[in-house]
Formats: structure tokens, sequence, C-alpha cells
């Protein structure tokens, strides 16, 4: 396993943290996990897409409505 030397913080919407948290234990995986596993693939497909990876939401949207 790598190293993990660096933080990332972020913020989400309670709701929202706690249905990631139920759905990750639920499948006895740590969230942690998953995130990690996500930025590897989201970031190796930015690269082999010359940078242009359509997102499946609207990052610019307001979830908070």
């Amino acid at each position: 396993m790598l190293r993990k030397d660096v933080g990332l913080r972020i913020r989400v919407d309670r709701d929202l943290r706690d249905a990631f948290v139920e759905a990750c234990r639920s499948q006895d995986v740590a969230a942690s996990e998953i995130l990690r596993e996500f930025m590897r693939w989201y970031t190796s497909q930015t690269n082999t897409q010359g940078g242009q990876l359509p997102l499946p939401f609207n990052v610019n949207s307001n979830y908070n409505q």
C-alpha cells in the first residue's frame, strides 16, 4: 500500500456525507478508500481523454436548495 502523507478536506452536506458513509459501511469498505479509488479512476480517465472528461452531474449546481 502506498504511503498516505497528505490530506484533503472537503465540505459536503451532512445528509450526503451520512448516506455515503452508510453506503460504504453496508459494503464493508472504508469511505476514504472509495474516495481514493474514485480519484485514481478520475485522474486516469481525464489523462487518457486529453483532460476532457464529462462529469455525470453538474458540479456548478447548488445542492443546498
